[in-house]
């Protein structure tokens, strides 16, 4: 199908070649056995000067509520190949066709040298002035015809290179105005994958391509998001707009505190804990499922948490979050207590007090 520009997408092309004034890198697509050292390899970015520019066709996106990754921003791209689009599958699984690569760059803001954490950004990438911000990474998800690959790429100057066995990269970071080191990790690809293949099939899906992710604005435009890839040809087969689902915008924070916990409980611990995931053997769902309370962790007993469960008998105390196990391991940052376990070593205080809120506000008592 072909893909006809809709204003919010036009806005954000418009922005990607003012970038550098040039003529956009083309994407290329390499086989398994040859990918390249190098990120700007692949033409999906690459640094000009102070800037950070598009490849061809490369379309940056953004998510309702986002993975918490020790207060790091996101840059999301994607590209398919020319004359193909995603197919309609639910409103959880998009169908990506082969030769599809995703893109997320890591960065912070940089203040006086020293990085920031930010409640977000406004996704321009007409102001993407790499003298402002501390570029970290660059992860891939390359759709080739067997299935998906993880690669993740380390910032070195002005390119990225592969780095599969992952890497740890120290530096400051402010938060709140108090300055710390920090030490983020970069995974490993199998570290990508333990989060990315927890079906049945352990097949590697990319997260986040769903309806209630994707079904916002973009760049400021009124335009949305998700009918701006369907008047494109990014996207075919979507169901009337009117029953589009919806998480919460994380960074607005206008929803109510029970839509904000579960968007951000569906978005950050809703692809392991789900009722198809073969890795939850805890029967903790905490996707975005109209599950019972129980189900959900009221008044259940953990399975197996060890140093975990901070000493608490529930997963969930109706009306006592300081009495749950979630709200503990939330706020813990010792490996074999924290969860997420993976993409974070810092707490994000701001969904902790989300979260025990709308754990206080639950109905009911545990015996």
């Amino acid at each position: 199908m072909p893909r006809h520009d809709a204003p919010v997408l036009a806005l954000l092309a418009a922005g990607a070649l003012a970038l550098a004034a040039c003529t956009p890198p083309e994407v290329r697509l390499h086989a398994p056995d040859h990918y390249p050292e190098r990120l700007s390899a692949w033409g999906v970015l690459q640094v000009r000067g102070n800037d950070l520019v598009l490849g061809r066709d490369v379309t940056p996106y953004d998510v309702n509520t986002p993975l918490f990754m020790d207060h790091a921003l996101k840059l999301r791209t994607v590209w398919m190949p020319e004359d193909t689009g995603a197919s309609f599958v639910s409103h959880s699984r998009y169908d990506l066709p082969a030769g599809t690569v995703l893109s997320k760059s890591f960065f912070y803001p940089l203040r006086a040298g020293v990085a920031q954490a930010a409640a977000g950004w406004d996704g321009d990438v007409g102001r993407f002035d790499l003298g402002g911000v501390h570029l970290v990474e660059t992860r891939l998800l390359v759709r080739q015809s067997s299935g998906w690959d993880a690669l993740p790429y380390v910032w070195q100057g002005d390119d990225a290179y592969l780095s599969p066995t992952g890497a740890i990269e120290r530096f400051d970071l402010a938060v709140e105005g108090e300055t710390a080191p920090l030490d983020y990790v970069v995974p490993t690809g199998n570290e990508c994958a333990s989060c990315h293949a927890t079906t049945a099939a352990r097949e590697i899906l990319p997260l986040g391509i769903n309806t209630r992710q994707l079904n916002r604005g973009y760049h400021g435009a009124a335009a949305n998001q998700l009918a701006a890839w369907r008047d494109r040809g990014l996207l075919n087969g979507l169901p009337d707009p009117a029953n589009w689902p919806r998480n919460a915008d994380w960074q607005l924070g206008e929803a109510s505190t029970d839509h904000l916990a579960r968007s951000y409980l569906d978005a950050n611990c809703g692809h392991c804990h789900n009722p198809e995931s073969v890795i939850d053997t805890t029967g903790l769902w905490l996707d975005h499922g109209a599950h019972p309370l129980r189900r959900m962790g009221a008044c259940k007993p953990p399975i197996a948490a060890g140093r975990g469960t901070g000493g608490r008998r529930y997963s969930i105390v109706p009306g006592q979050p300081e009495a749950s196990i979630l709200t503990f391991r939330m706020a813990a940052t010792h490996p074999s207590e924290r969860m997420p376990e993976l993409g974070r070593t810092l707490v994000d205080r701001r969904a902790v007090d989300i979260v025990a809120r709308w754990i206080a506000g639950l109905p009911g008592a545990c015996g």
